[in-house]
């Protein structure tokens, strides 16, 4: 917690000062009431003088006044720096986990993510509210309090000294214990934020196979396992209050028992004793709020812990230092792979295995492969998503570990598996690449991408709403909107990974078709790179990649792959395509 305090108090260092300060003056107006009452008690009501009860009471209602008065400037100061706190930390954390590579992302999933930055984030906002508005006021008024009661009558005064201590190994008892489940409680949360996204976000599968039992089964066992933890703790919080009002309330009998004894032979007044017990119900309710505060920072610093955990991961991926565009020649080739692998972690086998092939600008590569071989993988090398564990990537005539990811980005458009959108129109939507793009440049690739007839057809056309993940189009409509922002702006490099697979086979060849007829009127060569497990999707591309198990069994044209690569044969032949006899010599597939 003092970590996220020290990276982020600059800006609101005025609140942090005021608040608490306003806070200070708030708890001497309380430390002096008892006094007030003690002299009005022994001055006042004793001689039964209603003009000094009526002082003294006038006095009480302008401390309190004033009391309020500073109490709130310290809420407005605390309002602003904790919100203001936890909108740095979050938006930090956003950015941070917007330059995370794959790898990180796989590493932390995205539902604890998603907790990290919203609960987590809550619990330390919250801590920062309370820390400003009650960690000064409970412990000073407690200390206050028994420094008073010492001036008063130090006999009395020691029963504070003895019962402090013992609440305090109270404290410490139960702190020692609650810490390491609040850190379990919160990845038990992640678990439960996992299942409700894969329920909420596959219903329409869960529905067909009618597995609805299974799933709320799965989220009962998640959320009951949480339930079961969270008791757990709150059972050992509940100790901290009936303990501390047990030690106090028998150090208030013992003040009673001796301050009797005191006022009988003389050595002190009904209203010191009456000022002594009101100081020990004072140190009795903020020892209460104390024990109320350690649950919150102690959940607090759990939260810390994990949203630091992601603040301080650095990406594996970065743009060199001091990166430039490199300079590529006419002659140099889009895509060039030399002996490229790839393994997810600790992984025992990679899932890309030694990939060598070369690419000329303006050509078409198709990569196909069984589910599995590590087409989508492959591909997610060039705009290095993921890194090479060994080998080299190069692309335009330079190796991707010298381009600034941002260019290299803007140099690839890459259309993924799972078509996606967000909530906005679609204009917006195809604005991604470039946000400058023309509205003629928007239509033309709508238009490449087989989306303009449909768009056109739309009564807002280009400013038609898009709900979140495109909800409100079909899946093959999303994935022609996906494609056309790939092919808005300086796109060098098209990478369509199984992006039509919601197409039928006619939409299919009329992308392709549209596609190249864009590479051949473009100043600019335009390279393409299909990634299918359709024969028809790729049977045209100037290079065919066969892969298997994450290994290039197979690299050629359709003609040449069907007399000498046994993979490429077997996919043609099961998805009847026309395959001549075995060749001799023919390759053994891996």
């Amino acid at each position: 917690m003092l970590e996220i305090l020290k990276r982020f108090w600059r800006p609101y260092r005025a609140n942090l000062i005021v608040g608490p300060a306003c806070k200070l003056i708030e708890v001497l107006f309380d430390l002096l009431t008892p006094l007030v009452v003690a002299r009005m008690i022994d001055e006042g009501i004793r001689s039964r003088d209603m003009d000094t009860v009526l002082r003294y009471g006038l006095v009480l209602l302008a401390m309190a006044v004033a009391g309020i008065l500073f109490a709130l400037v310290c809420q407005k100061m605390a309002s602003r720096a904790s919100q203001g706190i936890g909108t740095d930390v979050r938006r930090d954390l956003y950015a941070r986990i917007n330059e995370f590579s794959y790898a990180e992302l796989d590493r932390f999933g995205t539902p604890s993510l998603v907790t990290r930055i919203t609960n987590d984030v809550n619990q330390i906002q919250l801590a920062v509210a309370l820390a400003i508005r009650q960690l000064i006021r409970w412990p000073f008024l407690a200390v206050g309090s028994m420094a008073a009661a010492l001036l008063i009558d130090p006999l009395l005064g020691t029963v504070f000294i003895v019962t402090a201590p013992v609440i305090g190994g109270v404290f410490w008892w139960v702190m020692a214990r609650t810490i390491p489940l609040y850190r379990r409680i919160q990845a038990m949360l992640d678990r439960v934020g996992l299942i409700t996204r894969e329920g909420l976000s596959g219903v329409r599968v869960i529905r067909a196979f009618v597995r609805e039992e299974h799933e709320r089964t799965r989220f009962r066992e998640a959320a009951d396992g949480q339930m079961r933890l969270s008791v757990a703790v709150g059972r050992l919080n509940a100790l901290l209050n009936p303990a501390t009002f047990l030690i106090m309330n028998l150090g208030i009998c013992v003040i009673l028992w001796q301050g009797g004894l005191a006022v009988g032979i003389g050595r002190l007044t009904q209203g010191e004793i009456v000022a002594i017990v009101n100081y020990m119900t004072q140190t009795l309710l903020s020892i209460v709020y104390v024990a109320n505060l350690v649950i919150v920072f102690t959940r607090a610093s759990a939260s810390s812990s994990r949203v630091l955990e992601v603040l301080d991961c650095e990406p594996s991926i970065v743009s060199p230092e001091r990166a430039r565009v490199p300079a590529h020649t006419a002659d140099a080739p889009a895509i060039r792979l030399d002996r490229a692998s790839f393994a997810f972690g600790e992984a025992a086998a990679p899932a890309v295995d030694g990939i060598s092939l070369e690419l000329p600008a303006g050509a078409t590569l198709g990569v196909i492969g069984g589910t599995g071989s590590g087409k989508s993988t492959l591909i997610s090398l060039l705009p290095r998503l993921y890194d090479t564990t060994s080998g080299t990537v190069e692309i335009l005539g330079a190796d991707v570990r010298s381009w600034p990811l941002d260019e290299l980005r803007r140099t690839i458009g890459l259309v993924p598996q799972a078509a996606s959108l967000v909530s906005g129109t679609i204009r917006s939507n195809l604005l991604w690449r470039d946000p400058a793009a023309a509205d003629d440049e928007l239509w033309r690739a709508l238009d490449t991408a087989q989306a303009g007839e449909f768009v056109r057809k739309l009564p807002e056309g280009l400013d038609a709403p898009v709900e979140a993940g495109g909800r409100n189009f079909s899946g093959g409509q999303r994935q022609r909107l996906t494609i056309a922002r790939a092919l808005v702006g300086a796109t060098r490099i098209l990478i369509l990974d199984d992006a039509a697979s919601a197409l039928d086979l006619r939409t299919d060849a009329a992308l392709r078709e549209a596609v190249r007829r864009r590479a051949e009127a473009s100043d600019t060569p335009l390279t393409t790179v299909i990634v299918s497990q359709r024969v028809s999707s790729v049977r045209t591309a100037d290079q065919i990649l066969v892969m298997r198990r994450g290994r290039a069994v197979g690299l050629g044209t359709h003609d040449g792959l069907l007399a000498s690569c046994a993979v490429y044969r077997e996919i043609c032949a099961s998805q009847g395509v026309a395959v001549p006899p075995a060749a001799t010599g023919e390759e053994v597939s891996a």
